[in-house]
């Protein structure tokens, strides 16, 4: 059967989303990093003033969004995509600390992970797409022939989003972001729905000392032939 279908999980900074961007040029794939979905609902939320501990308005706001995710062609500022909230680029502003910080707790939310699921397996109907995030071989596309599960230690992940963070301008501390790796983790994987881990037959990649490229071409010798075009 024809890969068409790549499912990657993984925790936060673990190198999925770069990973994945690589590994959709080389198949001539579409990425779709499905996390820009929940921190666009973050920010939205933020923007908007809502208490984010209000479960009912968060999740009314959510289904209310209109999110898409467009190719980083034309940008030369490092990002991957471009994500697009209510039509505004809303790319780097996923990323600052305040969104870090309170995406775990809005991802948590049952009626929000529906709403983002729905769309996002409608976008996986569509085929030859490599879709992240942290749910998708165990509730998004449970059914996607091939599933990944990109690791690193806390310790490699959070160096990884210090030098980002540190490019972009932001004075945070290694610490303080090892810190938030850590409770990120364990937010994620223990939340009731929907819960970080990998899906039963997902192969495990730790890219902790390894190269995109290593691991990208370690994910292509996994693939059937004819997945590669």
């Amino acid at each position: 059967m024809t890969t068409t279908t790549i499912a990657m999980d993984g925790p936060a900074a673990s190198g999925k989303s770069t990973v994945g961007r690589l590994l959709a040029e080389k198949l001539d794939y579409v990425m779709l990093d499905t996390g820009f979905m929940y921190r666009a609902v973050t920010l939205a939320a933020l923007n908007a003033g809502l208490d984010l501990a209000d479960e009912t308005a968060v999740t009314h706001l959510a289904t209310s969004l209109t999110l898409d995710v467009q190719s980083a062609a034309g940008h030369e500022d490092g990002r991957h995509y471009t994500a697009l909230l209510n039509g505004q680029d809303v790319t780097w502003d996923l990323r600052t600390p305040e969104v870090d910080a309170n995406v775990s707790l809005v991802a948590s939310y049952v009626g929000v992970r529906q709403e983002m699921v729905k769309r996002q397996r409608e976008f996986g109907l569509r085929g030859n797409i490599v879709m992240v995030g942290r749910d998708i071989g165990t509730v998004v596309m449970p059914d996607a022939p091939l599933k990944l599960y990109i690791t690193a230690s806390a310790e490699e992940r959070a160096r990884r989003r210090w030098r980002d963070r540190q490019a972009q301008g932001h004075p945070d501390s290694f610490e303080t972001i090892l810190a938030d790796v850590k409770r990120r983790d364990d937010y994620d994987s223990h939340r009731q729905h929907s819960p970080l881990k990998p899906a039963p037959d997902a192969i495990i990649i730790d890219t902790t000392g390894q190269s995109v490229e290593e691991v990208v071409d370690n994910i292509i010798e996994k693939l059937p032939v004819n997945s590669v075009r």
